[in-house]
């Protein structure tokens, strides 16, 4: 029994760090904040965690092929702009239109009302979607490196935000924004679950924030069943050895391309948060590049190998939290916000190394690729 505990703990060495540095560091920060421990807090951090953990688990699938996806925060910032035209949710509906070289084209109008919502947060996601198919498709049949192709797409992508939003704008409804950037109990109060008073089982679970609830259910009610998939299977042996895989007659076509969309899914559920989140669109091309920059980062502080064939969106998601408790830090101690990236590439370094040290017991170089 021990003798497997140790072997599982030194297969999964980078995952049980980011764990204990996570531990280590939200404790560090709850107990340095004047109001730590609170609900207050603790839906404010889930609010600014959501959308780097979406992107976190978005950048994890294609390195786990041994790639890279530097469109993630182009399909981000592309889902937030059509968002910020589809969410609006008004009782008429809103009225959509083009304009092309100074000609106004109108599409009609999107449903309003919470019909109209639900449909756009659909539409939304699916968009993402379609963008990470498209990623795959470009990957697999234009047999272009990952890192190429993405960076050509992402392109694209961001073209289609400036497109749809050359100025910062556009409406989200206010309930949405409410109920889905609070608490539980604010979530349930918005949306009229216990008019007649809330249940006496719901009040322990009232104070946790409604971001943590969804990525805890996109968790596991979309990444574990992939992982447990012949394709999410597939995705490990390409990256551990592709060629190995193909011998196998193990789908690799298929696997990549189900990659790049699962990448594409929640980089869209990211961008539709995001939305929600400021009430608007923005095509900000730095702060897709920062964000695109910060998920491969936390991959690596996740326990994700570059190489690929190990490692696992959840702690992609972990290694998103140790980011963004950095930047809390910014908050509460008098530091100069320009030391930030000295402290994250510190951290990734450490993550980094920690999670190579596998590697200096290896004698023949030989098995490293065995």
């Amino acid at each position: 029994m021990l003798d497997d505990l140790a072997i599982r703990l030194r297969q999964n060495i980078g995952f049980v760090t980011t764990i204990l540095l996570f531990c280590g560091f939200y404790l560090l920060y709850n107990l340095a904040h004047p109001r730590g421990f609170t609900s207050a807090v603790l839906v404010q951090n889930g609010d600014e965690v959501f959308a780097l953990a979406m992107l976190a688990m978005a950048q994890t699938v294609p390195v786990l092929m041994s790639g890279l996806d530097l469109s993630v925060g182009a399909v981000m910032t592309m889902v937030g702009c059509f968002a910020s035209h589809l969410l609006a949710g008004t009782a008429g509906g809103t009225p959509l239109h083009l304009e092309i070289f100074g000609l106004h084209l109108g599409l009609g109008t999107f449903p309003g009302g919470t019909y109209g919502i639900l449909l756009g947060m659909v539409v939304c996601v699916a968009i993402g979607t379609l963008a990470g198919f498209i990623n795959g498709c470009v990957v697999v049949y234009g047999r272009i490196q990952p890192i190429i192709a993405t960076l050509a797409t992402g392109a694209v992508y961001i073209g289609i935000a400036l497109f749809l939003r050359p100025t910062p704008g556009g409406k989200i409804h206010e309930d949405l924004n409410w109920a889905l950037t609070n608490s539980l109990a604010d979530f349930a109060a918005t949306v009229h679950i216990f008019d007649d008073g809330a249940a006496g089982w719901f009040a322990p679970f009232a104070w946790i924030p409604v971001p943590f609830v969804l990525l805890i259910l996109i968790a596991l009610l979309v990444w574990v069943p992939f992982r447990r998939s012949v394709v999410g299977r597939a995705v490990y042996a390409v990256g551990s050895a592709e060629g190995a895989a193909y011998m196998s007659g193990l789908p690799i076509e298929r696997a990549k391309i189900a990659a790049f969309t699962l990448g594409g899914f929640f980089a869209g559920c990211g961008g539709l948060f995001l939305a929600i989140q400021t009430s608007s669109g923005n095509a900000d091309i730095p702060q897709a590049g920062a964000y695109t920059l910060n998920s491969i980062a936390s991959v690596v502080i996740g326990g994700t190998s570059l190489l690929g064939g190990t490692g696992s969106a959840i702690g992609s998601i972990f290694g998103a939290m140790i980011l963004r408790v950095i930047s809390f830090f910014f908050r509460i101690f008098d530091i100069a916000p320009l030391l930030q990236p000295l402290f994250e590439g510190l951290i990734l370094l450490a993550a980094v190394s920690i999670g190579a040290l596998g590697m200096l017991r290896v004698k023949n170089t030989l098995e490293l690729f065995r």
